[in-house]
């Protein structure tokens, strides 16, 4: 709100203007952000599995394709998801070489819940290697040395 105020009799009245209300409405959406936001995922929710010696180092300014692979062994391409057959039937294949040829430029991260075995991500693997991005990287989490290991 604005109060009127004179300083020299004589003179206009001139406007004041209160910011506190301001200031305060800012503040709290600055606390809504900074609750919300990093409580937002990208893509598919699962558990990503940690390693000890993460690469942190991100070599494109492009984001890359998401190729997530859920607790089920499903199949989303970034928020696309795939038959439950995908990987055998070729519907994978035809996915990804439609990304690669859309934009020849993006690369590939592909992100596998923790449960998932091995072997059913080395086939995501070997098709995606098939397809030939030009870049292809697996996402973890990084994980930190505890107390109890056992050497």
């Amino acid at each position: 709100m604005a109060s009127l105020s004179r300083r020299n009799t004589g003179q206009r009245p001139r406007p004041v203007m209160n910011v506190t209300p301001l200031v305060d409405v800012v503040l709290v959406l600055l606390i809504i952000f900074m609750v919300v936001l990093p409580a937002i995922t990208q893509g598919v929710p699962i558990e990503i599995p940690g390693v000890f010696n993460a690469d942190n180092a991100k070599s494109n300014d492009v984001d890359p394709f998401i190729l997530s692979i859920t607790k089920q062994g499903r199949i989303h391409l970034d928020d696309q998801a795939l038959t439950e057959h995908a990987l055998t039937d070729g519907q994978l294949t035809a996915a990804l070489r439609v990304a690669s040829h859309n934009e020849p430029h993006r690369k590939l991260v592909i992100r596998a819940d923790e449960s998932v075995p091995y072997a059913h991500v080395r086939g995501v693997y070997k098709t995606v290697q098939q397809v030939h991005f030009p870049g292809v990287s697996l996402r973890v989490n990084k994980r930190t040395a505890t107390a109890t290991q056992e050497p």
